[in-house]
């Protein structure tokens, strides 16, 4: 008999605890739904006003440029953009191993640069 009563009181104690959490919540929803308060900044205001430092590269032994592109870095992604006049995609170029390696718009590699590892003299 005993056995009985303890289950009894602590399926009693559980029933009462969840009900309480139960209530916790729908009340918390409800003055949640209600609240118009001031809001935070977006999650656009946040990255802008960023305090990380942003990618560098340097791109000053890349050599190959087509002639009258734009160019536009892009270190984040290790890479050059070649764009037209007009600002049409023209090409990129990127570092791959030991090489700089060009691609045309379509993708293809149309040209390969030893990359040397000491700095080359200015002219």
């Amino acid at each position: 008999m005993r056995v009985g009563i303890v289950t009894n009181t602590r399926l009693a104690i559980l029933c009462m605890g969840l009900g309480m959490s139960f209530a916790s919540a729908s009340s918390a929803q409800a003055q949640g739904g209600d609240d118009d308060g001031p809001k935070g900044p977006s999650l656009h205001d946040l990255a802008r006003s960023t305090t990380l430092r942003k990618a560098h590269a340097d791109y000053s032994r890349y050599r190959y440029c087509p002639p009258g592109d734009k160019i536009i870095e892009q270190p984040d992604a290790g890479r050059l953009l070649f764009r037209t006049p007009d600002g049409q995609p023209d090409g990129y170029a990127e570092r791959r191993g030991s090489a700089i390696v060009y691609y045309d718009r379509t993708g293809k590699a149309i040209r390969v640069q030893p990359f040397d590892e000491e700095v080359p003299e200015r002219q």
